[in-house]
């Protein structure tokens, strides 16, 4: 079973919802590599997370045993991949590890915009692609109309016979995938008697095994006691474990060229490992190591702290080990007055975001505040420096800035052709440049346009698909920097900067987004014994203002008549105690504000 002649790597490419996960669970079924007992929807999909949301958020690899109708038996690599735009970088390092993906399409809805973001995708990477029709048992299904979809996707060089109609959910045409994927995925090409070269494509922490490193054998093999090395620190390991997934991790005697599994060599610091490093045999080394995968840039940054400021370096300790299973996160230690020590993170989108700090979280229960998202700035001072900046907290004065450039995106849009215009109108309205527009067919249309990336990172998906009735589609991806008329709002407490609060916005946008602000703040900042002023200002000069009214403490409801000498000199003392009190008094401004904040549009 070595032979690699005899193994198939392939992946699984789909928009959200259509039907990928139900795909997965049915192959798995169908070979037997789960059994009746073990049956439960969305089998790969083992996070709590993602059950919930109904969405895949980790790639995940598992090995299925088929036996062909030319009675051959066949090994078949499937590394399941997200849908969601937030996680391409996590099914572009899938697809690297494959020679084939599926591509699924809902019968009922079509080619949607991160479907053919991923198709690109695989065409890039030289891939086999498959393409399958699912959902053909709902009434609302037009395999028709999809296939014609499909077929006009440029670069896919597929014929229409070669359209596997399927649905998951009754089981029809699983045993048509998988011979599809024997006949027409090419096997791996690495040779077993070369140098071992194994890339990294993942890898988790458990507590027990420390470091599990996920990889695809691109050449040679590897087996339990053998001596490694990591090549790009150039550090050494014993192998203590290797095994495949089945879904399970399932130990084997070794891997070889072409296999997809899993090693455990004592790997004791969560920063030895780096997803898309190569690692080879210490005594027979490989010369050059495997390109692996290019650096990514996260696009929207956010500072999270731990409510409760003990918990820094448990904080600190589980995103170590995030990053380990998501080498896209970007973290860096930082403080700030009024929320103490945290990081500055890096995301690739705000769903990406909103999952690490659920994870973070749930998994290791620590109570999180999060400050608005920003994304990262270019800003050229009147010296000629460029500095790039995600944080709002760090700008310098306008005094000092020649220009400020932002990140725009070419953002593409599928929807059907009656919700056209109020999508234009939204995207206008988020500064939107339009680009082009092409239909589909008569009932859906492709919209192109460039817009900055600020204004998509908030509501615009939840806008957008209120917009559409749940119809619209869209995929995005950096396109360059722009100048744009840009202002840094700080927000004052009590005469104090809060600089967790302060954010950057176009000049335009500026005056409403501070009165919301503003307003926002004097609701969940409790009263105090004082007056407490709330203020948005730019450059020190108050744009909208608030106050929250002092609580009023009766001073004087113990005087029973008397002279009002005696009254006068109670509130004349009251009121220099309130001086004093609004000199040298905190106030603590609670989680809640920083989440209505998040919450505003």
């Amino acid at each position: 079973m070595n032979n690699n002649e005899n193994i198939r790597n392939f992946s699984i490419i789909a928009h959200i919802d259509h039907g990928k996960s139900t795909i997965a669970d049915r192959l798995l079924e169908y070979t037997g590599t789960i059994s009746a007992r073990e049956k439960k929807d969305q089998i790969l999909d083992d996070m709590e997370l993602e059950r919930e949301k109904g969405i895949t958020i980790k790639s995940k690899a598992v090995r299925l045993e088929y036996q062909a109708k030319n009675k051959q038996k066949y090994i078949l690599n499937l590394i399941d991949t997200p849908g969601h735009v937030d996680f391409s970088y996590e099914v572009s390092r899938s697809l690297t590890a494959c020679e084939g993906a599926l591509l699924i399409v809902d019968g009922s809805q079509g080619v949607q915009a991160q479907t053919l973001a991923n198709v690109y995708l695989a065409i890039r990477n030289k891939l086999r692609i498959i393409p399958v029709i699912n959902k053909i048992d709902l009434i609302t299904s037009n395999p028709e109309e999809v296939a014609k979809e499909i077929l006009a996707i440029s670069d896919l060089e597929i014929k229409k016979e070669e359209i596997i109609l399927a649905s998951a959910k009754e089981n029809i045409g699983t045993m048509d995938i998988l011979e599809a994927i024997v006949k027409k995925v090419p096997p791996p090409s690495g040779k077993i008697d070369s140098p071992l070269k194994a890339l990294i494509f993942d890898s988790v922490y458990n507590s027990y095994k420390g470091t599990i490193v996920y990889v695809r054998i691109v050449e040679g093999s590897i087996h339990v006691n053998s001596s490694i090395i990591t090549m790009s620190n150039q550090k050494e390991y014993e192998v203590n474990e290797v095994g495949i997934f089945h879904p399970k991790m399932k130990a084997m005697n070794k891997l070889s060229a072409g296999e997809v599994g899993y090693i455990i060599a004592g790997f004791k610091d969560v920063k030895d490992v780096s997803i898309g490093d190569t690692i080879t045999n210490l005594k027979r080394p490989a010369q050059k190591s495997l390109p692996g995968y290019k650096k990514v840039t996260p696009l929207v940054f956010c500072s999270i702290y731990p409510v409760d400021n003990n918990e820094y370096g448990n904080l600190k300790m589980a995103l170590e080990k995030l990053k380990l299973n998501d080498s896209s996160l970007f973290t860096e230690p930082e403080s700030s007055q009024a929320l103490g020590f945290g990081f500055r993170c890096g995301f690739l989108g705000l769903l990406h975001l909103e999952i690490i700090q659920e994870r973070l979280e749930r998994e290791y229960d620590i109570n999180l505040i999060a400050t608005t998202p920003s994304v990262m700035y270019r800003v050229t001072t009147i010296k000629g420096e460029i500095l790039n900046i995600s944080n709002p907290a760090s700008f310098p004065t306008k005094m000092e800035i020649s220009k400020i450039e932002e990140p725009f995106v070419n953002l593409t849009i599928i929807t059907p052709s009656k919700y056209i215009g109020g999508i234009m109108e939204l995207i206008q309205e988020r500064r939107g440049q339009f680009k082009n527009m092409e239909y589909l067919d008569e009932k859906r249309a492709k919209l192109d346009y460039q817009i900055p990336l600020s204004e998509i990172i908030l509501d615009f998906y939840d806008r957008l698909k209120s917009k559409s009735s749940g119809y619209a589609s869209l995929d995005y991806e950096m396109c360059g920097y722009m100048i744009s008329d840009l202002l840094k709002v700080e927000i004052m407490v009590n005469k104090n900067v809060v600089d967790a609060l302060s954010f950057v916005i176009h000049s335009d946008k500026a005056y409403a987004r501070s009165r919301k602000i503003v307003e926002k703040l004097k609701e969940v900042i409790p009263r105090q014994l004082y007056e407490v002023p709330i203020q948005a200002t730019i450059e020190s000069r108050i744009i909208a203002r608030e106050t929250i009214k002092a609580l009023k403490k009766d001073v004087i409801a113990k005087c029973y008549g008397g002279d009002i000498t005696r009254k006068r000199k109670l509130l004349e003392k009251q009121k220099a105690g309130k001086k004093r009190m609004k000199k040298l008094g905190k106030v603590e401004i609670p989680q809640e504000a920083f989440l209505g904040i998040l919450k505003l549009e």
